[in-house]
């Protein structure tokens, strides 16, 4: 017995020996390093697919329980997508230099430009002729510039009407694509260039075009129409004589259907090269520039991507999942979008395009500390059977399409791979929807259990967060999310409509939406509004948000159920401060104890009086002593008849110094009276050091400009319906 006992022993302690032996294996990236080395200190690896392919080689030795790769600083060409599959089985960590920065570039610099003349530059691209290479944009200096449009950036041109047309030999003879041939005629007859099949679409106060230019534009012309909440891209196909512009697409949905409401733009012709930052390429590779002032070709470097993708996580199915990989401190840049032969049809936050960063059946899968640039795609979607995952302290920015994206638009039959529990915290989410204006900043779709908090999202055409994609009162996965201590400014631009800083769909049960920062957001015609629950959004929790400056009101709400609005500051939207839409048989939201104060435009727009609805324990004040507060045409006193406001009161919060953006209200009886708790609203945006939280600022250059584009637009009086 007691030598069984002391072999057991002996066997244990070997365990133990051999189980501490176990450890991270360690693996190290340099720019001159070599794929075929070691891959240690001493011989490093060059790329992030070569530390893959010497990890899944490795991990079969029992004493290896995971990775982590060392990337030096310094610039990487990644030219092709990092594809991490099931052929991976244990956690990796890539992580980048914190003394220097860790940049994986997915495109090539170009030689430098020549003087065409004082106007113009070029530079020739070889690739483009002998590969049929194609790029739709480049990157001057770290800073996106535009191809060659008309109207000229900022402007656009008004559509009369757009109509289905027969397929005969007068258009065309036939559809290239398999779809409606479609005809659009502008709002006056416009002259078209001197090359086939383009058309010239003159902006108020535009320069001559630039002479000079030797070639065609590689590819047709691409016309980008502005409907409502969509954007629609198509080939110009034919022009007449009369400006009617013939392109190829499926027919409009009727809700949303290209109208003389619409706008457009169009780009890539060598007739639109005319306005400094603008840029074509020539059939024969010759790429043109006009530069800014200030401008040398001494001191521009040129940028074209070439990848779309820098990171593809796929694993097989929710069975066999990926996991167990995290990225740190490397930056990502420079990343390419081509517009397919057909153009891209409407689709609601440009809800199909993909991300440079995307994950599939992946679980425990981190981003920390990194930056994702200037992309002709999303920035990060965890898409299909996804969970545990997130995205901290990250700065995405100058991006095609949207910031972070989250579950699918389908709902699968089965639940496991509904995509949850994603985890989105203290990132800085900026400068957006550069190729599809719909885009949003965060978007969860058919998905539960996230968290969106702590970031700053700005500058983006479209909506902030959207949450939920059901219309109605269907099931929807999108449950329990939470989007909370969020800053989310200056979106819009004037440029879309039927938007918001927060935006719901669909019944959300232990949804909530508390403590965001939301202010200056700008549609083109309605719904600029800063926290919008849409169709049929229901049980979600709207708390302790401060929302001003937003053209079409604070909140809005479509149509839904149970819906709880408390405690909130809306202060000083510009044309209403309230509004709804559907009157339905049930409550469709409570609002209580919330301050509403303003000086511009009325307490109540389009339904609210109408609406079912309980709303009490309220404070209302216009600054404005000229102005008496209705509810749509009824007086206070009215109102309380019809059984709402019994307790709610006109007085003035008194707030501390909203031209300092202290928007602290100092009337304590009033607050005490209507039950209001203040909360500290400085909290919302991002946290950490100083030098992060300052990253977070807009130039003064762009809220001035947001500001005037505003005024622009209230003194033209634009109508909401």
């Amino acid at each position: 017995m007691k030598r069984l006992t002391l072999f057991l022993t002996l066997a244990m302690t070997l365990l133990q020996v051999l189980c501490a032996t176990a450890a991270v294996q360690e693996l190290y990236v340099s720019t001159s390093g070599n794929d075929a080395n070691p891959g240690t200190k001493r011989e490093p690896l060059a790329s992030l697919q070569g530390a893959l392919a010497k990890a899944i080689a490795l991990q079969d030795d029992n004493n290896i329980e995971g990775f982590v790769v060392n990337v030096a600083a310094g610039e990487y060409s990644m030219l092709d997508a990092l594809v991490i599959d099931n052929a991976l089985r244990k956690p990796i960590e890539f992580n980048g230099s914190t003394n220097g920065r860790s940049v994986m570039c997915g495109g090539m610099t170009t030689q430098k430009f020549t003087p065409v003349n004082d106007r113009l530059w070029k530079v020739y691209i070889p690739e483009v002729t002998r590969y049929g290479f194609r790029f739709e944009q480049i990157y001057i200096n770290g800073e996106r510039r535009f191809r060659a449009q008309s109207p000229n950036r900022g402007e656009f041109a008004a559509v009369k009407q757009l109509q289905q047309v027969p397929i005969d030999s007068t258009n065309l003879g036939r559809d290239i694509y398999g779809w409606e041939v479609l005809r659009v005629t502008p709002k006056s007859p416009l002259p078209f260039g001197n090359k086939c099949r383009t058309v010239y679409i003159p902006g108020e106060g535009s320069p001559d075009r630039v002479e000079g230019v030797v070639g065609s534009a590689l590819g047709r012309p691409l016309l980008t129409f502005y409907h409502k909440w969509d954007v629609t891209r198509r080939p110009l196909l034919h022009v007449d004589a009369q400006g009617v512009m013939l392109i190829a697409g499926r027919g409009m949905a009727p809700w949303n259907k290209i109208d003389g409401r619409s706008r457009m733009v169009a780009e890539n012709d060598a007739n639109f090269l005319d306005a400094e930052g603008e840029w074509l390429l020539c059939e024969n590779g010759w790429l043109y520039y006009i530069p800014y002032q200030g401008e040398t070709i001494e001191n521009v470097t040129c940028h074209i991507p070439v990848t779309e993708q820098f990171v593809k996580i796929k694993g097989k199915n929710i069975e066999q999942q990926v996991e167990g990989i995290t990225f740190s401190n490397i930056d990502f840049t420079y990343a390419s979008y081509l517009t397919p032969e057909e153009g891209n049809t409407p689709m609601q936050a440009a809800a199909s395009i993909e991300a440079v960063i995307e994950a599939n059946f992946a679980r425990n899968i981190h981003l920390k500390d990194c930056t994702i640039a200037h992309t002709g795609l999303s920035g990060v979607w965890f898409r299909r059977g996804c969970s545990d995952c997130s995205v901290e302290r990250c700065h995405i920015f100058d991006v095609g399409a949207s910031g972070v994206k989250i579950g699918e638009t389908t709902i699968r039959e089965n639940r496991d791979e509904i995509t949850h529990h994603i985890k989105v915290d203290n990132n800085i989410i900026q400068h957006g929807g550069f190729v599809f204006p719909c885009a949003v900043g965060v978007i969860i779709f058919q998905s539960s259990d996230n968290q969106v908090t702590h970031n700053d999202i700005a500058d983006f055409r479209y909506t902030g967060i959207s949450v939920g994609w059901v219309w109605g009162y269907t099931f929807s996965p999108a449950k329990r999310n939470i989007v909370e201590y969020n800053h989310i400014h200056h979106l819009g631009w004037a440029q879309l409509s039927d938007m918001g800083g927060i935006y719901t769909l669909g019944q959300s049960e232990g949804t909530s939406i508390s403590n965001n920062v939301l202010h200056d957001i700008y549609s083109l015609y309605y719904g600029g509004w800063g926290l919008y629950n849409d169709e049929g959004s229901s049980y979600i929790r709207v708390e302790n948000n401060l929302v001003y400056n937003c053209k079409s009101g604070a909140y809005h709400q479509h149509y839904g159920r149970e819906n709880v609005i408390k405690n909130n500051i809306f202060a000083n939207q510009i044309r209403t401060q309230l509004e709804a839409t559907r009157h339905e048989e049930h409550l469709s939201f409570s609002f209580t104890n919330n301050i509403v104060s303003y000086r511009t435009g009325v307490m109540c727009g389009i339904n609210w009086t109408r609406v079912g609805h309980k709303s009490d324990y309220n404070s209302y004040f216009c600054t404005d002593p000229s102005q008496q507060i209705n509810f749509q045409g009824m007086s206070f006193d009215e109102w309380k008849q019809k059984g709402q406001d019994q307790n709610s009161v006109i007085a003035d919060p008194e707030f501390a110094n909203i031209e300092a953006g202290d928007f602290t209200p100092k009337n304590k009886a009033l607050l005490k009276k209507i039950g209001f708790k203040m909360f500290d609203y400085t909290k919302a945006g991002v946290y950490g050091s100083k030098e992060w939280q300052r990253k977070a600022e807009l130039s003064s250059e762009m809220k001035a400009a947001f500001d005037k584009l505003v005024n622009d637009y209230e003194q033209q009086v634009i109508t909401d319906w």
